[in-house]
């Protein structure tokens, strides 16, 4: 048997009769072996325990304060004593068995709760910094809304293509022919780059290419999870 093996034998759900009707045979079984134990009522787990010796623990149960209030065991013999501990807390903080009166402990592991707050802390932190929202629409200003529209009253020019997914400055970006071209959309959604403001992401591309090009197509924007990717998502 390989040295790796953790469990080296179990019974399971044996009645705790077995104990009077048939002692040499579960001393021969079981006796002197370390491991944890379970003693149920019924089908309802009662009590989680661990014993160095568990033909002895468990049949004294049946005469200290946890007698009559079970009526079937399960032993699991365990090749190395040195976890057992920490495997009788781990079926203590799961299972939480009635007759126990403590729970398990796990004084050496680190609770990682506080961990996965700051990563879910982080996360929100992104998409409140990300154009993009978690349910994947266009976060929106209402105080640009009413700034281009109070624009477009005037006879200012039409309205920004990128003005219903704008509300904060963010970067747009392409590799075009082996050379990285960068962009920024500003607050009101009109696009700078090279100095220039254009009102679409077609004509800021067509600064770039010197020629006819789709714009939505043509640009990259990152999302929430840090991915790049086409500008023609935020319509989607």
């Amino acid at each position: 048997m390989s040295s790796k093996e953790l469990v080296l034998g179990y019974l399971e759900k044996v009645s705790s009769n077995v104990f009077s009707d048939f002692p040499k045979e579960i001393t021969s079984l079981v006796a002197g072996k370390h491991g944890v134990y379970a003693l149920y009522k019924g089908d309802h787990l009662y009590y989680v325990g661990l014993a160095s010796d568990l033909h002895r623990r468990v049949n004294h149960h049946l005469k200290d304060k946890h007698a009559a209030k079970w009526n079937s065991f399960s032993l699991y013999l365990i090749h190395e004593s040195d976890h057992i501990k920490e495997l009788e807390s781990l079926v203590l903080r799961i299972a939480a068995p009635k007759g126990n009166s403590v729970t398990g402990r796990i004084p050496h592991a680190e609770n990682m709760k506080k961990l996965l707050d700051a990563h879910m802390k982080q996360k929100q932190e992104r998409d409140r910094n990300s154009i993009w929202s978690p349910s994947r629409k266009p976060v929106r200003a209402k105080a640009v809304r009413k700034a281009v529209k109070k624009r477009a009253k005037k006879g200012e020019g039409r309205q920004p293509s990128l003005a219903p997914y704008a509300g904060k400055r963010f970067e747009l970006k392409r590799v075009y022919k082996e050379k990285t071209y960068k962009a920024f959309v500003l607050a009101d959604g009109t696009i700078r780059y090279a100095g220039k403001i254009y009102g679409s992401p077609s004509l800021a591309a067509v600064a770039v290419t010197n020629r006819p090009i789709n714009g939505w197509t043509f640009w990259s924007v990152k999302n929430a999870s840090g991915k790049w990717v086409k500008l023609d998502s935020l319509r989607k």
